[in-house]
C-alpha cells in the first residue's frame, strides 16, 4: 500500500463521480456541498480504507492520523470539540457503499455523548429532555450495532418505561424518564457484554467506524448483495457528519422526500415527515409519519426551501432523487441525496418524462430501464371486483398482485417458501434482519411505516409487492395473528391477497387479470388507451428505441403454431429452437414411436417411420405458415428414447399382474424388454442427440424429409418458408459429417420429387465442452452454431440440473460459491469462456458462420449482454421472454457503443 495514499476526504473535496472511492452517500454529500446546499460539515473514510481493514484486520497505518486531522478541522469549523463536557460536538457515523443498500449496514448517531457531556448538551440546547433522549438513542444504537447486544432487550426496556408512564408513545417520556432509561440501557450493556458503555468520545467513534467496516460482511449485507448482484469486493465508505437534531421539539423534525412518486413516477410532492424525531425514526417505520405536504402547514419557510432544493437536485442529477433532511429549530439541513429506488412502472414512466422534458435523450432513457423491470410489468393484476373481500387499506409502496399464506416472521417465510408455499410476510414494520424473509415472500404487508420506510424502500428495490402502514390491522407477531378493524382474526397460514398498486389488502385468493403490458404485446389493448397513466405508451416508446439500437436478433423457442404466433406478436424474429420431441408426445404418436423402438427388422422400422412422416410434415407445414418469411431452426430428435416408453416400475407391475392372472400381454412384455435394454445409468449422457441418428437408420432422414416436404408445400402455396436443420449433441466433426451426408441426400431427393429447390441450412448445437473446444473443426461441416447453454452448463460444471438445484444449490448460494445460479445467468468465466472460444474458432474456419443461443440464458437480461459481447447473431428464448430480450439487446448495444467511445 503506497504510503501517500489518501484515506479521508472532507465533504468539500469530493464529488458525485467518486462513488467508487467515497461511496454513494459520501460522493453525494460532497456534491451537495459543492452546490452550496446546507449540508452539515463532515468527512468520509474511503472504501479503500475498508478494504484494507477487512483484508488485514487492522486500519491502514495512516488512517488514525488522517481522521484526527479531519476531526480537528471539523471541531475548529464548528467551534466545539467532540464530546467535551460543556459544549459537545456530536457526530453520526454512517455507512455508504457505491450502490445503495438501504438498512443493510450500520449507522450510529449521537457519537460523543457521555455521562459528562449529556448535561452540556442539555445546557447548550436549553432542552434537558432532548439531551437525555439523544443519549438513550446512542446507548441503544451503539449497544446493538457496535457491541452486538440483542436489540430486543432495549426495545423491551423502552416498552416497559412507556407502560409505567401509561403511554404508547416515546414522546410522552420526560427527561427524568429518559434519564432512568439511559441507566437501564447502560446496565443492559454491562450485563450482556461484561464492559461498561464507553465514555471516551474518540473511542466511541473509532469503535463505530470499525463496526461499519465489519457490517460490509454482515449476513444481511451479503444476502442483499447476492439478491441485487452487487460485487462483494467493493467495501463501504464511512461518513462522519456533525449532528443536527430533529428531536429538539415541535419546531424540529426529520423526513425523507422524493422528487417524484417512486411508486408511480407521477410528478409531485412525495415523502414522509416526523416532527420531533431523528432520521432513523422515519425509515424504521416505528411511528406513522405525516405526508410531506403537511410540512407546508407546519413550517412553510423550510418547506419552500426544501422544494427549491429538490427541484435543483433533480435538474442536476437528471433523475428521480431520494432525499433525507432534518429541520433543527427551523433550519433546514440536507443529510443525503441519491438516485431513488423506484418501481418498474415508475422507471419506465420517469425515463420517458425526462426525455420529454429535454433532460435526457432516448439512449439514456433506455439505459435507465431493465429487462427485469419489464418482466415485473408483465405480472398479472387483481380483478376490479376484488373489493368485496377487502380487509384493509394501506400505502401502495411497491406494485404487484401477491397472493399467499400469512406468516409473521422471516424464519417461517423462508421455511414455508422452501417447501413450495407462497407466503405474505406480515410485520408491524420490517427491519434489516427481515431481509431473507422479504426475499422468500411473494409480498410484504406492514401495519406501520410509510413509502420511505425500510419495507417500502427494500421492496421497491427488489421488485416485491408491498403495502405499508395498513393501520387498520393490529399485528401480533408473538401470537401469530392479525386483527382487522371489524374484529376479524387472521391466523398464520390464512391466505390474503395484497395489491401493491392500490394499497388494498383482501382476505382469501383474488382473481387475477393479465397485465396491460401483456395485453399491449398481445395486441388486445385498446389502441391509444392511456392505461395506468401512460405506462403502456412509455413501454412502447422504449421498446421501439431498443429495436432501433440492438444488433442481436431475438427468436423464440417454439414447437407449435400457437407459440409461434405469440412469438411474432411479442416481436420475435423467427424460431431459434423447435424441439421435435414435443411433437411425439400425443398418445397416437407415442404408440408409433414405441413401434419404431420395438422394430427388430428393416421392414418394421421403415413402416414405423413412414407412419410418422406425414404427422411430422403436418406439424412443420403449420409452423412454417405461422413463421412465414422468418427462419425456423428445427432440432432433430434429442432426448433418450426411454422418455417415449412407459415408466419401468409401472410397466413391471402391469406385466407382473398380467402374469399372475395367467393373461400375459405380448406387447407389454416386448416393451418391458425394450425398457430394460434402453436403461442407462445416466441417460442424459447416453444414447441421445446425434447418437440416435447414427444408430437408428432412417430416423433423422425421416425428420429431414418431413421438414423439406413441408417447406416445399408452403413454397408451392406461395409462402416463404425458411427452415434450418440443427443436429443436437455433436461432440466431433465426424458425427456431424455422417448426419450431414444423409440430410443432403434426402434434401436432394425431395427437390427432385417436388420440383422445388430449397436452401436449407444445416448446423449443430454446441452443448458439449468438446464441441466448443473443437469448434473450428466442426464449423467445416456446419453452416450455423446454436449454443445449448442448458446442457453446456451441466457438462461444464458436472451438474445434473434436475438433482442439484433441489439438493445443494441453496447452500452454494448462501455460502457465496454462486452469486446466482449458473442455470439462471451464464457463468462467464467457465461456460462463457467456452462460448467465446467456439465463436472465435468457428468464425476463423467459416467467417459467415451464423451464431445463436437457444438455452434458457437467451432470455436472461445479464446473459443477453454477454451474448452481445461475444458476437452472437441472435438469442432465442420462450415467447414470453422475447420483450425482455429485445430490451436488453438494445441496452447491450448502447453499453458497447459507450465503452467504444470511451
Amino acid at each position: 500500500m503506497a504510503a501517500t495514499q489518501k484515506f479521508v476526504y472532507s465533504f468539500t473535496e469530493g464529488n458525485k463521480d467518486l462513488k467508487d472511492l467515497l461511496g454513494g452517500k459520501g460522493a453525494n454529500l460532497a456534491e451537495m456541498t459543492n452546490l452550496g446546499l446546507p449540508v452539515p460539515p463532515g468527512f468520509t473514510l474511503t472504501t479503500e480504507a475498508c478494504k484494507v481493514f477487512l483484508e488485514t484486520g487492522a486500519e491502514p497505518a495512516s488512517l488514525n492520523h488522517e481522521v484526527s486531522d479531519h476531526l480537528a478541522a471539523l471541531e475548529q469549523q464548528m467551534g466545539k470539540k467532540l464530546g467535551q463536557a460543556d459544549n459537545p460536538l456530536l457526530v453520526s457515523v454512517r455507512s455508504g457503499a457505491k450502490f445503495s443498500m438501504p438498512g443493510m449496514m450500520d449507522t450510529v448517531l449521537n457519537i460523543g455523548l457521555s455521562d459528562a457531556s449529556v448535561t452540556g448538551l442539555a445546557a447548550q440546547s436549553g432542552n434537558e429532555r432532548f439531551a437525555w433522549d439523544s443519549y438513550r438513542r446512542l446507548v441503544q444504537m451503539f449497544g446493538k450495532t457496535v457491541l452486538g447486544v440483542d436489540g430486543e432487550l432495549f426495545e423491551e426496556a423502552l416498552e416497559e418505561a412507556k407502560h409505567a408512564k401509561g403511554t404508547t408513545s416515546d414522546l410522552d417520556l420526560d427527561a427524568a424518564d429518559l434519564k432512568a432509561l439511559v441507566e437501564t440501557f447502560k446496565a443492559i450493556v454491562l450485563r450482556e457484554t461484561g464492559r461498561a458503555f464507553p465514555q471516551e468520545p474518540r473511542e466511541q467513534m473509532d469503535l463505530a467506524i470499525h463496526a461499519v467496516f465489519h457490517s460490509w460482511n454482515g449476513d444481511r449485507a451479503r444476502l442483499y448483495r447476492r439478491q441485487e448482484r452487487i460485487p462483494n469486493d467493493l467495501g463501504t465508505a464511512v461518513n462522519i457528519c456533525s449532528m443536527v437534531f430533529g428531536n429538539l421539539g415541535e419546531d424540529s423534525g426529520t423526513g425523507v422526500a422524493f422528487t417524484r412518486d417512486p411508486s408511480t413516477g407521477a410528478v409531485g410532492v412525495y415523502g414522509d415527515y416526523l416532527s420531533n424525531a431523528q432520521g432513523e425514526d422515519v425509515v424504521a417505520g416505528i411511528r406513522n409519519t405525516l405526508a410531506l405536504s403537511e410540512l407546508e402547514r407546519l413550517d412553510k419557510k423550510s418547506y419552500d426551501e426544501l422544494m427549491a432544493i429538490m427541484h435543483k437536485l433533480e435538474l442536476h442529477y437528471r433523475d428521480l432523487c431520494d432525499i433525507e433532511f432534518t429541520i433543527e429549530r427551523g433550519k433546514l439541513w440536507m443529510l443525503q441525496t441519491r438516485i431513488g429506488k423506484r418501481t418498474a412502472a415508475a422507471a419506465f414512466r420517469i425515463a420517458v418524462q425526462l426525455v420529454d422534458q429535454g433532460l435526457i435523450d432516448l439512449d439514456e432513457a433506455l439505459h435507465r430501464v431493465t429487462g427485469g423491470q419489464l418482466s415485473q410489468l408483465m405480472f398479472p393484476r387483481f380483478a376490479p371486483d376484488a373489493d368485496s373481500k377487502q380487509i384493509a387499506w394501506g400505502l401502495a409502496a411497491s406494485p404487484g398482485a401477491a397472493i399467499g399464506k400469512v406468516v409473521f416472521d422471516s424464519y417461517t417465510a423462508v421455511k414455508w417458501s422452501r417447501s413450495g408455499e407462497k407466503v405474505i410476510l406480515v410485520r408491524r414494520e420490517t427491519n434489516p434482519d427481515d431481509l431473507d424473509g422479504m426475499i422468500a415472500a411473494e409480498g410484504i404487508l406492514t401495519s406501520r411505516g410509510g413509502k420511505t420506510s425500510h419495507a417500502a424502500v427494500v421492496a421497491r428495490g427488489m421488485g416485491k409487492t408491498c403495502v405499508c402502514g395498513a393501520e387498520e390491522l393490529e399485528v401480533d407477531t408473538k401470537r401469530r395473528k392479525m386483527t382487522t378493524a371489524d374484529g376479524r382474526v387472521i391466523e398464520e397460514g390464512d391466505i390474503v391477497s395484497v395489491d401493491g398498486a392500490t394499497g388494498k389488502v383482501y382476505l382469501g385468493e383474488v382473481q387475477v387479470l393479465p397485465s396491460p403490458v401483456v395485453e399491449y404485446f398481445e395486441g388486445t389493448l385498446h389502441a391509444g388507451a392511456d392505461v395506468q397513466g401512460g405506462l403502456v405508451q412509455a413501454v412502447h416508446r422504449l421498446m421501439s428505441h431498443a429495436d432501433v439500437r440492438r444488433r442481436l436478433a431475438v427468436r423464440a423457442n417454439a414447437d407449435n403454431a400457437e407459440d409461434a404466433n405469440r412469438a411474432r406478436r411479442y416481436g420475435g424474429q423467427g424460431i431459434g429452437l423447435c424441439r421435435t420431441e414435443h411433437m411425439f408426445l400425443g398418445e397416437e404418436r407415442r404408440k408409433e414411436v414405441e413401434h419404431l423402438i420395438l422394430a427388430d427388422n428393416d421392414k418394421d422400422r421403415e413402416q414405423a417411420l413412414s407412419t410418422l412422416l406425414p404427422l411430422q410434415k403436418g406439424d412443420f407445414v403449420e409452423l412454417f405458415q405461422s413463421m412465414d418469411g422468418l427462419p425456423v431452426t428445427v432440432r432433430l430428435l434429442d432426448p433418450p428414447l426411454h422418455e417415449f416408453l412407459p415408466d419401468i416400475t409401472e410397466l413391471s407391475v402391469r406385466v407382473a399382474l398380467a402374469e399372475a392372472r395367467k393373461d400375459p400381454n405380448e406387447n407389454d412384455l416386448r416393451l418391458l424388454q425394450a425398457v430394460h435394454k434402453l436403461h442407462e445409468q445416466n441417460p442424459m449422457l447416453g444414447l441421445r442427440g446425434v447418437r440416435l441418428g447414427l444408430v437408428i437408420p432412417g430416423l433423422f432422414g425421416m425428420q429431414v424429409r418431413a421438414i423439406a416436404e413441408a417447406a416445399a408445400e408452403r413454397r408451392l402455396a406461395g409462402g416463404d418458408p425458411r427452415p434450418e436443420v440443427m443436429i443436437p449433441l455433436v461432440g466431433t466433426v465426424q458425427e456431424l459429417e455422417l448426419v450431414r451426408d444423409e440430410c443432403e441426400r434426402v434434401l436432394a431427393e425431395v427437390a427432385v420429387s417436388t420440383g422445388v429447390k430449397l436452401d436449407i441450412k444445416l448446423g449443430t448445437m454446441i452443448e458439449l465442452p468438446r464441441a466448443a473446444v473443437t469448434a473450428g473443426q466442426i464449423a467445416e461441416a456446419a453452416e450455423f452454431f446454436s449454443f445449448g447453454t442448458n446442457d453446456l452448463t451441466q457438462t461444464v460444471w458436472g451438474f445434473s440440473r434436475d438433482d442439484v438445484e433441489a439438493s445443494f444449490f441453496t447452500a452454494y448460494l448462501e455460502k457465496g460459491i454462486f452469486g446466482v445460479s449458473p442455470f439462471e445467468t451464464i457463468d462467464r468465466d467457465g461456460v462463457g469462456a467456452l462460448v467465446k472460444h467456439a465463436v472465435k474458432e468457428g468464425r476463423a474456419t467459416r467467417p459467415d458462420l451464423k451464431l445463436g443461443v437457444c438455452g434458457e440464458h437467451g432470455g436472461d437480461p445479464d446473459s443477453v449482454h454477454f451474448f452481445h459481447e461475444a458476437g452472437l447473431d441472435y438469442v432465442s428464448c420462450s415467447p414470453f421472454r422475447i420483450p425482455v430480450a429485445r430490451l436488453e439487446a438494445g441496452r447491450a448495444a448502447l453499453e458497447t457503443a459507450g465503452s467504444d467511445s470511451r
